[in-house]
């Protein structure tokens, strides 16, 4: 008879961490919704230009993405407590510069440090609740409560930073990180315990030069061709990212000491749930972009009342992240994930229902985008669960930083790739539809974005510019079906994908068969072999 171990019970002073940790992972999400209202403001006073003004937003996620894997790692060497509450201090340091910038090159200097910061921040607090929380319902339902504080700041950091700058001036939404940072310096040492692996070896720089000369080039090529189209700048970038990756892999294999472990993917159920998440997330992101616009240049919806109308697809997501562990525990994840892709799929066809005018287009789009991000819950809750959960103990940061890396990339993605699809679709529609009267700027803008095409039909006479409009918006709405459709198609194929590498995998809580466990499964960690813990 097997004796299986059951593993221990997170207490009080565990919970009490991910309380801790839910701070700092609100405030980072908050961070980069917080400076779209601040925008104009800030641009005013210290006299941007249209080139700074694309700086000082993309930088922070910028450089974020393009230091998590590095940052992830290098908390598994030094320990991810300490790595982690150097980050906070570097985030309330950053937060008061930018707070107080002077000149765009300093807010632009602030924001790139507040992204450094928050690279060694959300990996640790991921890879601590790893961690803390070693019965995997609870873990499970850790990791969904960390995911709500992920979803929460794009509800809440419009709202709050509406109200800073309502009473205050335009540096009073960077001082939020302030308090909170330092609550979590002072409250992170009683309440988080501190995780390294004495094991894991030097931190091999070459590693890391190819890790940055692969995604910052990469990452920043994607955004600027979803922004620009094709361009031979960002299609060169994109290019020299792929070349250095496909080095950095090769450094890996080698390596005594990889940056990046590769052996993680040998694990199924770790490939599948990263494979799957970020399929999700370059869908989500694209469909998202599309029902933005179709809100407001379709429906008519002011950006406020458009932001209102989001809040329900916004709480949908927290429903389906929050539900998802108790689901998790009464079935497996192939098939919770798989029946949660199924109401995505659901909701993308009401999407492909909305039509060109009218107020039934909006709530197609409303409930179909509901749908599809109460349906994504499972995958983003579960997914995220199996990737740590796959990943050995010691390399828990490493896994956490893949995990948020392909989510950003994932996101980059499929706005560059699906929004080029869905802009060669309205160009190709509404070209026909552009009257001759028009400038040959107007005509070019009209025939390059649906924004261009209302704004140069104020200039026409009225049947000709409704008539220009009209055309516009049916182009437009044209282009969010095909993306709709084209998510539902890749989505369905997600479905296979869960199903058969994820089939395996138990209900939380309960003990893997041996027959079941997949070739490349490592004993369990002992007591004499397990790293450091305090």
């Amino acid at each position: 008879m097997t004796v299986v171990d059951v593993p221990p019970r997170a207490g009080r002073r565990e919970w009490i961490g991910l309380a801790v940790l839910a701070l700092p992972t609100l405030l980072l999400s908050i961070d980069f919704f917080v400076l779209l209202l601040a925008l104009p403001h800030l641009t005013e006073d210290l006299g941007a230009g249209s080139i700074e003004q694309l700086w000082i937003t993309d930088t922070y996620g910028f450089v974020l993405a393009g230091f998590l894997v590095t940052m992830g790692t290098l908390g598994d060497r030094i320990g991810r407590r300490k790595l982690m509450l150097i980050g906070a201090t570097a985030f309330a340091v950053a937060s008061l510069i930018a707070a107080y910038s002077a000149s765009p090159a300093m807010l632009i200097a602030a924001r790139a440090l507040l992204g450094l910061a928050g690279a060694t921040v959300m990996p640790a607090t991921l890879a601590l609740i790893r961690n803390m929380f070693k019965d995997p319902k609870q873990m499970a339902f850790a990791i969904s409560v960390w995911m709500t504080c992920l979803l929460s700041g794009a509800a809440i950091g419009p709202m709050i930073g509406g109200v800073m700058l309502e009473y205050f001036w335009w540096g009073s939404v960077f001082l939020l990180g302030v308090p909170v940072m330092i609550l979590l310096l002072v409250l992170g040492p009683f309440f988080l315990p501190e995780y390294s692996n004495p094991d894991a070896g030097r931190l091999d720089p070459v590693s890391v030069a190819l890790s940055l000369v692969t995604l910052l080039p990469g990452i920043w090529g994607l955004k600027e061709l979803a922004k620009n189209g094709w361009e031979f700048w960002p299609t060169a970038a994109l290019v020299v990212g792929i070349v250095f990756g496909v080095l950095f892999v090769r450094r890996q294999r080698t390596s005594e000491s990889p940056l990046l472990d590769l052996k993680l993917f040998r694990d199924k159920a770790f490939s599948a749930a990263l494979i799957g998440m970020l399929l999700g997330v370059t869908l989500l992101g694209s469909v998202m972009m599309f029902i933005t616009q179709y809100l407001q240049l379709v429906g008519g919806l002011s950006p406020l009342q458009t932001a209102l109308w989001m809040l329900p697809a916004v709480a949908a997501s927290i429903t389906g992240v929050m539900l998802s562990p108790v689901l998790g525990r009464h079935i497996r994840p192939a098939y919770a994930i798989g029946g949660g892709l199924i109401l995505s799929i659901v909701g993308l066809l009401v999407v492909t229902q909305a039509g060109a005018s009218g107020t039934g287009g909006v709530a197609a789009v409303i409930v179909g985008y509901c749908l599809n991000n109460l349906g994504a819950g499972p995958l983003v809750a579960l997914g995220t669960g199996l990737v740590l959960g796959s990943a050995p103990p010691e390399r828990a940061g490493s896994a956490a930083a893949l995990s948020e890396t392909s989510n950003e990339f994932g996101y980059a993605l499929g706005i560059a790739v699906l929004g080029s699809i869905g802009a060669a679709i309205y160009s190709s529609q509404v070209g026909s539809s552009v009257p001759a009267g028009l400038s040959p700027q107007a005509a070019d803008a009209s025939r390059d974005t649906l924004a261009g095409a209302v704004g140069a039909a104020q200039s026409l006479p009225g049947d000709a510019g409704n008539a220009l409009v009209t055309a516009a918006r049916e182009a437009f709405t044209s282009g969010l079906h095909v993306i709709a459709w084209i998510s539902l198609i890749l989505l369905a194929g997600g479905i296979v994908l869960v199903s058969t590498m994820l089939r395996h995998v138990p209900r939380l809580g309960q003990e893997q068969a041996p027959a079941e466990a997949t070739e490349t499964e490592s004993d369990p960690v002992t007591a004499e072999d397990a790293p450091k813990v305090a």
